[in-house]
């Protein structure tokens, strides 16, 4: 089973070399280089054919990613999804970040957003791309995803705002998917736990093969 690791906004394929080197030689495990365009569609292009089929991983906006694509229909075998956007059901959660992001730009909006673990050396990305990218996840609202609901969950982690919890909890409702809460990590559950999202990552690709 092919394995692809979406990243989020102010990160590229490198804030996944500890899950790539976890998941070891014997995973056909895919990490794109998004284009980071600030267009749904131009993501979306890129992503669906690598995803057709395979079991897709998302932290963050990559989660976001995830959603939108199972709402166009492309068939991956499962999904895990870390703390993605809910537009309209959890109004106000990208507005911290924005707010740091206009205060201390790219810098401000990574810390900010995915906390200590993060450094600016994951990411080349400007602080035009990084506004474009802020403004497509803003305005994503989620769309119904039908079948593909019963194969992807939804996660948020422990240490994750009240307002995280909430949107994950809000958003699995109204999608019909399942919801977990991961222990001892926050947002960035790639770089704060990279043993613990292997461990989800098994069992949930166990449950869909």
């Amino acid at each position: 089973m092919r394995v692809v690791l979406i990243h989020g906004v102010a990160t590229d394929s490198r804030v996944w070399a500890q899950t790539v080197a976890a998941l070891g030689p014997s995973v056909d495990v895919h990490c794109p280089d998004r284009p980071q365009s600030g267009d749904m569609d131009t993501e979306i292009a890129a992503l669906a054919p690598l995803c057709e089929g395979a079991f897709v991983v998302g932290v963050s906006g990559g989660a976001t990613l995830g959603l939108e694509l199972a709402a166009r229909g492309v068939e991956f075998t499962g999904a895990l999804l870390h703390e993605p956007a809910a537009g309209s059901l959890a109004p106000g959660l990208l507005d911290e970040v924005a707010a740091a992001f206009r205060r201390d730009g790219v810098s401000g909006f990574g810390h900010a957003l995915y906390g200590p673990a993060w450094t600016p050396d994951l990411t080349t990305a400007s602080r035009e791309t990084v506004a474009g990218e802020l403004a497509m996840f803003r305005a994503f609202e989620p769309r119904p995803i039908g079948p593909l609901a019963h194969r992807i969950t939804l996660t948020v982690g422990q240490r994750s705002s009240p307002q995280r919890h909430r949107s994950v909890h809000t958003l699995a409702d109204a999608l019909g998917t399942e919801s977990q809460v991961l222990p001892g990590v926050g947002h960035a559950v790639h770089l704060e736990d990279h043993l613990l999202l292997l461990g989800k990552i098994a069992g949930a690709r166990t449950q869909v093969s």
